[in-house]
């Protein structure tokens, strides 16, 4: 038996209040998940049955339902995000997929920030420019003062962009 998108197994079953299965299935799948508060609702239609009862049931509901559905915190969204793709594993992938297509903001910088990291990583201080022009297209104040600092000093940021650096050397005239 399934209750929108919960398995209920029979034994389960047999401690469900009775006549009262539809309101239980309809009551949880519109977010009411706390038993006291259920059974107080089927108690004032009528059910002669137990708190323990209604618990016992729910019981399945809670079974049935992911061990952790709070949302990940601020630091692991920016741990995802900072990540270089191909070294965030699936798992994770596919929660920062989640999280970015509920929160367009969230996606654009995401792609603001792994795009910058490209540029980083293979010294494409030529597309500097390019980025910020593409940043500024978003409703994104703090990449658009990040942005005002970069132009602040563009030669250097782009050069810096755009040259591996030497390795020091000190003490050689």
């Amino acid at each position: 038996m399934r209750a929108e998108g919960h398995e209920v197994r029979d034994e389960d079953v047999a401690r469900l209040p009775h006549g009262f299965k539809p309101y239980l299935h309809e009551r949880w799948a519109e977010g009411c998940t706390n038993a006291w508060t259920l059974w107080e609702e089927i108690k004032a239609h009528g059910s002669a049955d137990g708190y323990g009862t209604v618990r016992a049931y729910l019981v399945a509901f809670r079974r049935a339902t992911s061990t952790d559905t709070r949302p990940p915190t601020p630091r692991t969204v920016t741990r995802w995000i900072l990540t270089h793709p191909d070294a965030l594993p699936e798992t994770d992938r596919l929660k920062l997929k989640s999280v970015l297509s509920h929160c367009p903001e969230l996606d654009a910088l995401t792609r603001h920030v792994r795009s910058f990291a490209q540029m980083l990583a293979q010294l494409q201080g030529d597309r500097l420019l390019e980025w910020i022009a593409a940043v500024r297209t978003d409703d994104l104040p703090s990449m658009h003062t990040f942005a005002n600092g970069l132009e602040r000093d563009l030669d250097a940021v782009i050069a810096g962009l755009a040259l591996r650096s030497a390795p020091a050397v000190t003490g050689v005239v």
